[in-house]
């Protein structure tokens, strides 16, 4: 991950095409990681290895790289959203 690559406010994603999770809130100062807020979790660091890709203000992260209690706050992100709308 490159200091031009990701930015405050990017949108974050398990893979392209999916609904985000979350959003960059901040990024390290030494770039090792970013500080991801997870919608109905709160905040998450997700290390730079993790990170596949940069396009599009869109950050996209390796699922199997994640600590596991980021994964399930993921799975949850939405969960609050009314389903009719």
């Amino acid at each position: 991950m490159s200091a031009l690559e990701v930015g405050e406010g990017y949108e974050v994603f398990l893979a392209d095409g999916q609904k985000a999770f979350g959003a960059v809130r901040e990024v390290s100062r030494n770039r090792q990681d970013i500080i991801v807020y997870v919608e109905n979790a709160g905040d998450f660091a997700i290390p730079a290895s993790a990170v596949t890709g940069v396009h599009a203000q869109k950050v996209i992260v390796d699922r199997h790289k994640l600590d596991p209690r980021l994964v399930e706050a993921i799975m949850r992100a939405h969960s609050a959203e009314d389903p009719n709308i």
